[in-house]
Parts: structure tokens; sequence; C-alpha cells
């Protein structure tokens, strides 16, 4: 196993990568950020239904990983999957809509927060089954290689999941046969409540990797350049035949499991020094001060996402419900 220990943001480590990646990364993770904040104002309010995992703090992981990929390919998405579903190229607008039941989101009001997802960019809708995403990724990617599409699946789950024996299957099938799978842990060290040590004596979850003989790295999952480039490495790897690799990002929920997890079994500690390594605000300044973007271009970025949202709340509110004599649409028996 390998373990990549990435350099922190820092000004010589930004100044490397093209600017129009920077802003894009930037963006991107302050959409989801944005988007995830403004949807539990709404649901706190009483105006959204249903409930909300949101995955504020761990915005780098998809960012980087879908910054890597290209529009044919796919991912898999957890129940925590608004960023995942945001960052592969699903609307605010029809997200939005989605997490109200409207008949224009993006599952037409049949999935809320826990099954989003857009066949038409590339998202399969989210399986809440822990584990459950990555048999399915395993499928995909052999129908990608068995026509001779050079498409990849990058399959997203928890920390959780990586003790459900359909991962373990899933894992062992890709190494196998060689799929185009990129394995991607979001490490946030709890499933609920749990903490990972609780249920594992593996210091790093990418060491899994090695009883499958294929690669494993371990990154900095609050780092949306370090994550960029492991997912890089790791769908060139999948795309030109070499199989699957587990990329096990460290990363942090801000919140609690879902909203009404007031996340009391976590250390202070532990909280403080992980918000003090926020992705979006640790970028922020080093683009401020780079004379390719600066500041101005920075508040540009940030009011144009924020206009978005804003008319995606206003999309999502005045859109129909679904039609109840379409309920059995698109089911398959």
């Amino acid at each position: 196993m390998k373990i990549v220990n990435p350099r922190p943001y820092t000004r010589t480590t930004v100044a490397e990568r093209e600017a129009p990646l920077l802003e894009s990364l930037y963006r991107d993770m302050f959409l989801i950020r944005s988007f995830e904040l403004a949807v539990n104002q709404l649901f706190l309010k009483g105006v959204m239904p249903g409930t909300i995992h949101l995955s504020h703090g761990q915005e780098a992981v998809p960012v980087g990983v879908c910054s890597a990929i290209e529009p044919a390919d796919f991912i898999t998405l957890t129940h925590r999957g608004h960023g995942q579903a945001l960052a592969k190229g699903v609307s605010p607008r029809s997200l939005m809509a989605e997490l109200f039941g409207k008949d224009t989101g993006c599952c037409r009001g049949r999935g809320g927060s826990l099954h989003v997802g857009d066949f038409s960019v590339g998202a399969l809708p989210a399986v809440a089954i822990v584990g459950a995403s990555s048999p399915i990724a395993a499928g995909m990617a052999f129908a990608f290689k068995r026509h001779g599409e050079k498409r990849v699946v990058c399959n997203f789950f928890g920390d959780g999941a990586v003790n459900e024996g359909d991962w373990h299957e899933a894992a062992n099938l890709t190494a196998v046969w060689k799929l185009p799978v990129v394995l991607v842990c979001e490490n946030n060290l709890y499933g609920v409540s749990t903490h990972i040590t609780d249920v594992t004596l593996n210091e790093h979850i990418a060491e899994r990797a090695a009883a499958y003989r294929i690669p494993g790295v371990t990154v900095n999952g609050n780092d949306v350049l370090a994550v960029h480039d492991a997912a890089r490495e790791a769908v060139g790897r999948a795309r030109s035949g070499g199989g699957p690799t587990l990329v096990e990002c460290l990363t942090y929920r801000r919140g609690g499991h879902k909203r009404d997890d007031p996340a009391t079994y976590r250390p202070q500690e532990e909280v403080a020094a992980w918000l003090a390594a926020d992705p979006i605000e640790l970028l922020k300044p080093l683009l401020a001060a780079d004379p390719r973007i600066g500041a101005e271009r920075i508040a540009a970025l940030e009011a144009e996402v924020k206009a978005s949202i804003a008319e995606a709340v206003e999309f999502a509110q005045a859109s129909p419900a679904p039609d109840p004599a379409t309920v059995l649409d698109e089911v398959y028996a």
C-alpha cells in the first residue's frame, strides 16, 4: 500500500496549477457548501419535506474526484450525496426540486435527499443501503469493458461500507476482472455515531487494498488538489485497463450524521481541529492572493453561485408536484 502525505495548501502548490482549474475547483466546492447551507435553512423553516443528510465539510472529495473524470464516465453516490451529484453536473435547480419532492427534480420527486442522481450527467441515483452501490459500480464497469467503451466508474462510499460484505465482493471482483473502477472512500471517521477505531484495527482503510492486490492510497480529503491528483492517477490506470484503485480520502462532516443528530459523541478538540482544516476557507485566501485570480474574481464566482442557488429555490418552490397517475412510471418488475 502507498500512503500519500500531501502538502497542505500553500502559495507554491496553488501557483503550480492552472488558474482555470483552481477557479473551477473553488467554485464547485463553494457551490456545494452554499447549496447545503440553503437546504439546511429551508429544512429548519419547515418548508422542505423529508430529511436531509448534509456533506458540508467534505466538499473537496467529490470535487477533486469529479474534476479528474470525463463527462461520459459515471459515479455512484452515497446517501450523503448532494455534493457528489453537484460535482458530477446535476444542476442546482433540478437537485433542489428533487429535495422539495417536485416533478422537475432530477428523479422526478421520487428520490429525495437519500436517492439523488441523474443518468443524463453520469450520476447513478444513490442507493441508501451502505455498501450496496459497490456491486452496481462493478456491474456498470463490467458492461463498459465488455462493450469496449473507455469509460470509468467512480464508486463513492463511506468508511462504514468497508465492513459490509457487498463492498468486499465488489472489490474482489473488480480486482480479478481488472474492471475500470475507482473505489473512493469518504472516510469522515464516523459510521453514524461509531468511530472507525471501534470497528477496525486498520490504521488506514486503504490498507484493505492489499487483500485484493490492487493499489491503495490515503490522501488528505480536505485538500482538493491532493484528491484531484490521486483521482487522476487512479482514473488513468482504470481507463488504460490496469484495474481498480482504492482511494481513501480523510475528511470530516461539519455536522451530525443527519439533521437531528447533535453529534455530541465527538470530542470537542477533534471537531475544532477539523473545522480549522476547512477545505474552502483554507483555499480561498490563497486564490485571492494569486495575481492570476484575485479577490474580485473570487467574489464574482461566489456571487454567481449564490444567484444560481436563489434561482434554484425559486424554481423548486414554483414547480408542480408529481402527478399521482405517474406513480408506476419507470417501475420495473
